[in-house]
């Protein structure tokens, strides 16, 4: 039942406007970025020589590329994710999901892997950006793995707190509101914890930030507590999206 929900969700952004045209933004938003990360390498390229432990191409496009998916992306995903349960709701076709033989862990998880999925799909049109640079140079595939790794894992929690919000509302605008006031909530964090004046309180706000763990694995550091603290952020938003409609569903 789970794909047979994603399914039903990926065919939904499919089968509207809204999904081809958040693509069609994103590629050629990201395609102008690339080619002005080209264009820049192409002016360092004679100097590059000359530089003690110079940065590859790797570190000079494809990086700061992913780096520029991860901003935009931060805005466009409260898009993708607004009407997951919220359209439900307003369209009064909630209650159906409640009396249907299903848990409510079931509905959530196959929402968050329909929209998953065509997260996955946006990834894999960007990193085929930077791999047509193996056309004419080599790249460091460990780096561009670990920040490729770092994105989904970041695409993972933006959908995760989306899912949340969406369980909050029958309002779609409020929902796609509110979860980018928390992302951006998570990004003041970081900035927070770059600029408090040392201690343990600056110390948890680095740790909280989303995007502090996704700047170690862009730089190439994997570290497996980046990694459990992606996960343990999905997992939280999940289970109370799931404690949400259960609350939910005893009510009716």
């Amino acid at each position: 039942m789970i794909f047979t929900i994603a399914g039903r969700e990926l065919r939904g952004l499919f089968l509207s406007p809204l999904g081809w045209s958040i693509l069609a933004v994103v590629q050629l938003i990201l395609a102008y970025m690339f080619l002005a990360q080209i264009d820049f390498f192409m002016q360092l390229q004679p100097r590059l020589p000359t530089l003690p432990g110079a940065p590859g191409i790797t570190e000079i496009v494809a990086v700061p590329l992913l780096g520029n998916a991860a901003m935009i992306l931060l805005l466009i995903v409260p898009l993708i994710t607004m009407r997951l349960i919220s359209d439900e709701r307003r369209n009064q076709t909630l209650p159906l999901l409640f009396a249907a033989p299903i848990s409510m862990s079931t509905i959530v998880l196959g929402k968050f892997v329909g929209v998953m999925t065509f997260l996955l799909i946006m990834l894999l049109m960007i990193l085929m950006m930077p791999l047509t640079l193996l056309l004419g140079s080599s790249l460091d595939f460990g780096l561009l793995a670990a920040a490729t790794l770092g994105l989904f894992l970041l695409l993972a929690s933006f959908a995760a707190v989306g899912l949340f919000m969406s369980s909050l509302t029958a309002q779609p605008t409020i929902a796609a509101v509110s979860t980018f006031g928390v992302l951006l909530l998570l990004w003041i964090l970081d900035w927070a914890g770059n600029h408090a004046d040392g201690g343990s309180g600056s110390d948890v706000l680095a740790y909280l930030s989303i995007l502090r763990h996704y700047e170690a694995l862009l730089k190439g550091v994997f570290n497996s507590a980046d990694v459990i603290y992606y996960l343990l952020f999905i997992t939280i938003f999940l289970v109370l999206s799931i404690r949400r409609l259960d609350a939910e569903r005893t009510q009716h």
